[in-house]
């Protein structure tokens, strides 16, 4: 299989994912959308943005507690929840619906050991405090308990740079990982952690703006500009996305309409992937 077609057979797996999870919220009632560059690609491409290898979908803290409790026992056969309390292996601070009988496996997932299958993301959207201290140590918690999550589980992080740099980085993160190891931190510590950073309203009011705290890397979005959810086509079908969705849109990406060049299209594809129905792809590199 080529990587064109190995991506082309991801996506569509992950859009059978997709349909499982928006079944599942709409006859329960939880509000979700689209997120990040899932909903990007609905507003620029009507589908998959064509080089992206996955799918994203957030909700609000409230609906995303109430999914985590109904999907960990109501997904139809063929289907898992998992997040770090129940998946050996996990690093992240949001959580994943898998399909059954399918691997996706990376180098962060082979050093935990956790056996992902082909998944759809599942992000949990939380307030911000109102008082500047309070939201920049609500932040902080968040950043770091993600940081140092993954790097427990992993010396081979994904960095942000190339080249020297880029060498540099990553010889960080694996000295960082023996670090979190013999620090004897359970893997769950790391949740824990996180789990202060969720707004408590009898330490401090909480503003208007809301943001996904598993990647605080990105400016806040006003709750306002998110409900009531609109729709947008992808892939054929109409699916949940902000109200405002351009002002979403820019407030993450910037200029979101104009297509990146060619050198600056990634496809994260991982080091194998195995479809569930005798067919597997492996890396070559």
């Amino acid at each position: 299989m080529t990587e064109d077609s190995v991506l082309t057979r991801l996506q569509f797996v992950e859009l059978s994912i997709l349909e499982v999870v928006g079944s599942l919220c709409d006859k329960f009632g939880i509000n979700w959308w689209l997120d990040g560059g899932t909903c990007l690609g609905a507003m620029r491409h009507k589908g998959f943005i064509p080089w992206d290898d996955d799918i994203d979908i957030g909700m609000m803290r409230s609906d995303y507690d109430r999914f985590c409790s109904i999907a960990s026992t109501e997904l139809p056969d063929g289907y898992s929840f998992h997040d770090s309390r129940n998946s050996p292996g996990y690093a992240a601070m949001f959580c994943k619906v898998y399909k059954d009988g399918t691997r996706f496996e990376n180098q962060e997932g082979r050093d935990s050991g956790s056996a992902m299958g082909i998944f759809v993301d599942v992000f949990p959207y939380d307030y911000l405090y109102d008082e500047p201290k309070l939201r920049s140590r609500q932040l902080k918690l968040a950043l770091n308990a993600q940081r140092r999550s993954y790097l427990y589980h992993s010396g081979n992080i994904t960095v942000p740079h190339r080249g020297f740099l880029g060498f540099i980085e990553k010889a960080g993160c694996k000295a960082l990982h023996f670090i979190e190891k013999a620090s004897n931190r359970g893997p769950l510590e790391y949740q824990r952690q996180f789990d202060r950073s969720i707004p408590d309203c009898s330490v401090g009011t909480v503003s208007k703006e809301c943001l996904t705290l598993a990647w605080p890397n990105m400016n806040p979005i006003l709750v306002d500009d998110i409900f009531p959810l609109a729709h947008a086509e992808f892939e054929g079908k109409l699916y949940p996305v902000p109200r405002l969705t351009d002002k979403y849109l820019t407030t993450m990406y910037g200029d979101w309409r104009a297509i990146p060049k060619e050198e600056d299209r990634h496809t994260h594809l991982p080091l194998l992937i195995d479809f569930g129905d005798g067919e597997i792809w492996e890396s070559e590199k």
